[in-house]
């Protein structure tokens, strides 16, 4: 006899795992001011700036920033012939030992919001994936507020499209300065400059480098060395109006 009755199908275990909910990772703090942030006792990112507050958990600026945008600069160089191999964002290095060449790759990345913060660092490691999750996350800890305004003498709007005075930053041999320009110029500096000043918020500005420019990566240095200086420098009341001066983010 052959049973002609239906025979229940199981769902297929693919199915079964697409429903089920997505493992969440906990955020435990380890340092005083995580815990202050995860509390609800620190809202705002420009209270730690204003402590002075070392930020050590890149969960402290996701949380407070959370519309942070990354990227990862250009810094190396892949193998071609005589030197002209594609730009590619992992630096390769070698050291020749008696077991043979230990290979590295370092990464850089460049985190903002586009408004007035914005991070920088590096990461090193024996693999490409491990360096990348570590700039990523070293960039965020390494968030900094920067001062925008409108210091150019042709245009004088008041409005923090550009920055207030002109700076210069250096690292090794390379030397970076900033000079404000008027609206609608634009940024007119080398291109992974350009990314770092674009997710700060700077939309126009002039720029002007000595020294070896070929080094991308003191290059990179030496811009984030002269945004610090931004804030660094001491301005006075009056001059605050004029120039439109802001410091972190335009509150509409």
């Amino acid at each position: 006899m052959v049973n002609t009755e239906e025979i229940e199908v199981p769902k297929p275990i693919l199915e079964t795992i697409e429903e089920a909910p997505e493992v969440q990772t906990l955020w435990k703090p380890r340092t005083r001011l995580g815990l202050l942030v995860k509390d609800g006792t620190i809202k705002d990112i420009d209270d730690i700036f204003n402590r002075h507050e070392r930020i050590m958990e890149q969960e402290i600026t996701t949380a407070l920033v959370p519309d942070l945008q990354e990227d990862l600069l250009l810094i190396g160089q892949a193998k071609g012939k005589f030197g002209g191999g594609q730009r590619r964002i992992f630096r390769q290095t070698q050291k020749k030992t008696e077991e043979g060449n230990k290979i590295k790759f370092m990464t850089c990345c460049v985190v903002g919001n586009k408004n007035g913060y914005v991070g920088l660092a590096t990461g090193k490691s024996k693999e490409t994936v491990p360096s990348r999750d570590k700039s990523r996350r070293n960039a965020r800890v390494h968030l900094i507020r920067i001062k925008r305004g409108c210091g150019s003498w042709q245009c004088s709007c008041k409005q923090p499209h550009s920055i207030p005075f002109a700076v210069r930053g250096k690292c090794g041999s390379t030397e970076v300065e900033l000079i404000p320009a008027p609206k609608g110029k634009g940024l007119c500096v080398e291109k992974e400059c350009a990314k770092i000043l674009a997710l700060a918020g700077i939309k126009d500005v002039w720029s002007k480098t000595d020294g070896q420019t070929g080094t991308k990566l003191n290059l990179i240095m030496a811009l984030m060395d002269a945004l610090k200086q931004l804030s660094r420098v001491k301005i006075k009341l009056d001059d605050i109006d004029r120039l439109g001066i802001v410091e972190g983010r335009i509150t509409l």
